[in-house]
């Protein structure tokens, strides 16, 4: 691991970054074991880091020594696809505007019985931008399993949590209308077509010819194939704004490895945690909705418990809202229905080019930059098995719900 340590990873940085985050200049920094966070597969946009810091502080005249974990998350700095998507679409603009003032001003609001997210203990915008954060690991959180999905008390621990998430995002926009503005950059956008819309439209396409070879799904590839060019057409579409919708600050990337579960001593998920907020947006719920139920429920959960989700969903959202005063009203689960039929093709988008990428077998996952190299786009998560059986159910019903008709 030695030679992959940046070189501006150094007892000198981190001093200054608890100095900062702790506001104590007694801080001094005695030593630092680094390693990576995340494993290939896990994480596509930036790279993560923890680090174990060994400190001593003054305290009360004396000299103490503590120890500290902390994740590091750092911009992509070798040029290449990646570095590229994630510059243009300002995702660590996004993050730090959460995790320096948004973020804050909701957990103050729901207290500490429910924490939406970890601290952010220090930032540096250039050379490069990065974030330090609190580690959640050692209060005892941790990913669940992306490849198996989440069961139903996963599901319900997470699906309160986005309610909260929204509600308390309601209030603080309530109080601070300047925050809707702040989020208002989504991932399509008609300004970013050219720029974005590459890595959508390769998947999209990949897809089609992937199932194309798919027992009984050669006519759904065909129609597929048709989308392709229009694909990120179709997502600018589902992610429009409307002023006259229910309207909430979405996580914007909701998935299973953008979350962290605490469980008891008999392996029960017992509480939920947000992680990752470079993709926030102000706009309808329905979005954070699609994609959670898109990419993360096991598809046992999918088929059989949808509506105790949307129930639990509305039952927290309205009960959290009510809790914090908030002026607006809250949804129905008819409402909700509406609004996620209306945006339905977002959740099909989703399953077309995120779901390979969050299933694919661990040893095979690949790097963006692997992924859509100069010589061709290869995802090897449209060969994943797993893919292949919940798409070749999803499909026929995008199908039946007129979703690929152009």
């Amino acid at each position: 691991m030695a030679e992959e340590i940046p070189a501006w990873l150094n007892l000198c940085f981190m001093e200054k970054a608890l100095r900062k985050s702790e506001n104590d200049n007694s801080v001094q920094v005695i030593d630092i074991f680094v390693k990576p966070a995340t494993n290939k597969g896990d994480n596509y946009t930036s790279d993560m880091i923890r680090v174990n810091v060994e400190y001593s502080r003054d305290q009360n005249g004396h000299k103490i020594s503590e120890k500290r974990s902390v994740i590091i998350k750092v911009e992509p700095t070798l040029e290449g696809a990646r570095k590229e998507f994630v510059t243009q679409s300002r995702l660590f603009n996004t993050e730090i505007s959460m995790m320096t003032g948004t973020l804050d001003k909701m957990n103050t609001l729901l207290e500490s019985k429910y924490r939406l997210s970890g601290k952010g203990l220090y930032v540096q915008e250039s050379d490069p931008t990065l974030l330090v954060m609190e580690d959640l690991a050692p209060l005892g959180f941790r990913m669940a399993c992306r490849q198996a999905g989440l069961d139903l008390p996963h599901c319900i621990l997470a699906i309160r949590g986005i309610a909260r998430f929204h509600a308390s995002s309601i209030a603080v926009c309530e109080k601070d209308p300047n925050q809707k503005q702040m989020y208002s950059r989504r991932m399509f956008n008609s300004e970013h077509q050219s720029k974005m819309g590459g890595f959508f439209v390769l998947s999209t396409k990949q897809l089609a010819e992937e199932m194309a070879n798919w027992p009984g799904m050669k006519r759904y590839s065909e129609k597929i194939a048709k989308l392709t060019d229009h694909i990120y057409q179709i997502g600018i579409e589902a992610c429009k704004f409307s002023e006259d919708d229910f309207n909430v600050i979405n996580h914007g990337d909701c998935w299973v490895n953008n979350m962290m579960f605490k469980y008891d001593d008999d392996g029960k998920p017992i509480d939920h945690i947000f992680v990752d907020f470079q993709l926030c947006v102000y706009i309808s719920p329905a979005i954070d909705l699609l994609y959670f139920l898109s990419t993360s429920p096991s598809p046992d959960v999918l088929e059989n418990n949808k509506d105790i989700l949307f129930n639990e969903y509305i039952c927290t959202l309205s009960a959290t809202m009510k809790q914090l005063n908030c002026k607006t009203q809250p949804l129905t689960v008819e409402e909700l229905k509406v609004a996620l039929k209306r945006r339905a093709s977002y959740g099909m988008i989703s399953s077309f080019t995120l779901l390979p990428l969050m299933l694919v077998d661990k040893e095979e996952a690949k790097g963006l930059d692997e992924i859509m190299h100069k010589d061709g786009y290869m995802n090897p998560g449209y060969k994943n098995e797993a893919y292949k059986k919940v798409m070749m159910k999803r499909v026929p019903m995008y199908d039946e719900w007129g979703l690929l008709d152009p």
